[in-house]
């Protein structure tokens, strides 16, 4: 939902003139939920650009007092919830009918026609593969068996921020090429020759994902597929894509099999079950290939997110860091932090818990309505588009105190959960479609967070001071902040010398 380029704007024109009839048709009598006034053709596409979307959506729905808000964009009819009331009510009651994913040109293409877990419809299939992902691909006891990939990539990490001490550092730079590690390879191992290339396709991909796409707004309207040229690129990174799964897969089937299920990746544990897992339902090549681009893309692009936007907040608030380092100083026994230690920090958890409540994911993925229903009193058309933003429900001043502050401390003495059960904090998502992957990604930004943070002190480059840290979004599946973080950093062995 970026601001529209000009040739964008031009495909409006087109589309005026091409199109006008297909939308002179009888309005509903039926009582949708209330929203801003729409115009012809476009609806309130216009009113969508700007700042970041989940910050346009929860100001429309301030000013037009509808926490369960209608839009026209285009041609797809779209409801939005902004309220955790409502979010509950959607993601329990109303939730069969709301689990399936809206089809896009984007999602059939990169996602091979929905066959991975993401994208997938609700089904005998898509129980089959969340299954295998809770019990198998993402278990509490698959997690820890990759804890020595965490461990080893920090301390790569580490190594290489302590040569680059007193120097300033880009924080992105470094957690991005470490969360990729860890997640290439618990995905797919260390035979990915790829794994650059693989890495910068799936850039792409969550930029795709990211970006405002005209044609998807207009799925009758399909020359605007060739006029901005979107399908073309998205079949291109797609056959770059495949390639490379197609080795990894090759690789994977030809190297001898281990009978320790501890050495074994998720590639491994995807051609394991494919093979000896007595399914409902075969599983494909296609079917293993969109699973694992599901694990890479959400690793990839939350983890690190999360990492530098906390690195963000503690850099403007010295007394929290200084806080959060007393913290770890002296929980952390000799002079190597392990998972098990993470247990014993109360006040990083809060760090990171309120670090997922202002930057987490900020929109969750959308979801669509097989059939005509009933919400809050108001008529749902078969096939609306959903959008729930997590993002105005973690930053509820009905729920929540100063809501847009950095405060740790509001979870000292709360039960809030962020993994699905309270709907204030929904940044993995709720109901069915809950994220099975959150426990994975938070053992990494737990000890990635404590590593930066125990064996390095931080300060600002160039004479910079808290307050002139910017906190300014740009937006992609996660924000992020739009100028990344530099700072310097001073080992410990640094300050015992002074």
């Amino acid at each position: 939902m970026e601001s529209l380029p000009i040739f964008s704007l031009i495909a409006y024109l087109l589309v005026i003139l091409t199109t006008f009839w297909a939308f002179i048709k009888p309005k509903s009598s039926k009582k949708l939920p209330p929203g801003p006034p729409k115009l012809p053709i476009i609806g309130n596409i216009h009113q969508l650009k700007g700042a970041s979307p989940h910050r346009v959506l929860r100001s429309l729905a301030r000013k037009y007092g509808a926490p369960f808000m209608h839009l026209q964009i285009g041609q797809v009819s779209t409801v939005v919830v902004s309220n955790p009331r409502l979010a509950q009510e959607i993601l329990t009651t109303y939730d069969h009918i709301f689990s399936d994913r809206p089809v896009t040109t984007a999602s059939q293409i990169l996602f091979y026609k929905g066959q991975d877990i993401v994208w997938a419809p609700r089904g005998k299939y898509w129980r089959q593969m969340r299954k295998i992902c809770t019990l198998e691909l993402l278990s509490p006891k698959r997690v820890q068996t990759y804890s020595y990939i965490r461990e080893e990539e920090l301390i790569r990490m580490r190594m290489s921020l302590e040569l680059s001490t007193g120097r300033p550092v880009i924080i992105r730079e470094m957690v991005v090429e470490m969360v990729n590690n860890v997640i290439c390879r618990a995905t797919v191992g260390d035979i990915c020759k790829d794994r650059k290339i693989l890495i910068e396709v799936l850039y792409d991909i969550v930029k795709a994902l990211s970006a405002f796409n005209l044609a998807s707004y207009f799925p009758t309207m399909q020359f605007l597929k060739v006029i901005l040229g979107k399908k073309s690129k998205w079949l291109k990174r797609q056959k770059q894509l495949d390639t490379i799964l197609e080795d990894i897969l090759k690789e994977h089937q030809n190297r001898p099999s281990s009978n320790n299920d501890d050495q074994e990746d998720l590639v491994d544990v995807l051609l394991r079950v494919q093979k000896t897992g007595h399914l409902d339902l075969p599983i494909t090549k296609d079917n293993i290939k969109g699973v694992i681009l599901d694990m890479l893309i959400a690793g990839t692009s939350t983890s690190a997110m999360v990492l530098e936007w906390a690195m963000c907040e503690l850099m403007r608030n010295p007394e929290m860091m200084k806080k959060v380092q007393a913290e770890l100083r002296d929980t952390v026994k000799g002079n190597t932090i392990v998972e098990v230690d993470i247990q014993n920090m109360p006040y990083l958890k809060l760090v990171v818990k309120e670090t997922l409540r202002l930057h987490g994911s900020l929109l969750l993925v959308p979801r669509e309505n097989k059939v005509d229903c009933q919400v809050d009193g108001y008529h749902i058309p078969a096939k609306t588009r959903l959008l729930i933003n997590s993002w105005a429900c973690g930053t509820d001043p009905e729920y929540w105190e100063n809501p847009e502050s950095f405060i740790p401390e509001r979870f000292e003495k709360s039960s809030i959960s962020y993994l699905g059960a309270d709907y204030q904090l929904i940044p993995f998502g709720a109901g069915r479609r809950v994220c099975p992957g959150a426990n994975f990604g938070l053992a990494i930004i737990e000890l990635a967070l404590a590593t930066l943070l125990y064996y390095f002190n931080w300060e600002l480059p160039n004479g910079l001071k808290p307050d002139d840290v910017d906190l300014t979004e740009a937006f992609m599946i996660s924000s992020l902040p739009k100028h990344p973080l530099q700072v310097v950093p001073v080992t410990m062995s640094s300050l015992l010398a002074d």
